[in-house]
């Protein structure tokens, strides 16, 4: 199987998808987005492995048509907020202690 990074798979999801995602727009795109997101909620409370891993990669697909959509780049808003540790505290790995409760 080939490996793809967050930009790549960003720009492969959208042209698998864009032609739909474009038409919908932001807002409904964001609501499927929501709607998967419950979905994989529900599968991790019936811990159901299989499920999850397909709602997982539901939510990554979503996630990067709203993204795009909004035209950002995932991987660069990732790497900003998240390259160089906790955002918070800037720790790897973090040492928040508001994060333990």
């Amino acid at each position: 199987m080939p490996t793809l990074d967050i930009s790549e798979f960003q720009k492969h999801i959208w042209k698998v998808y864009g032609h739909h995602d474009g038409k919908r727009g932001v807002w409904k795109t964001y609501l499927w987005l929501k709607s998967e997101v419950e979905e994989l909620g529900d599968a991790i409370k019936a811990n159901d492995r299989e499920n999850i891993e397909e709602e997982l990669a539901d939510v990554l697909a979503w996630l990067s048509s709203v993204a795009t959509l909004l035209d950002i780049s995932l991987e660069d808003v990732a790497l900003r907020r998240y390259g160089a540790g906790c955002p918070k505290c800037g720790c790897i790995p973090c040492r928040c202690s508001y994060r333990e409760k």
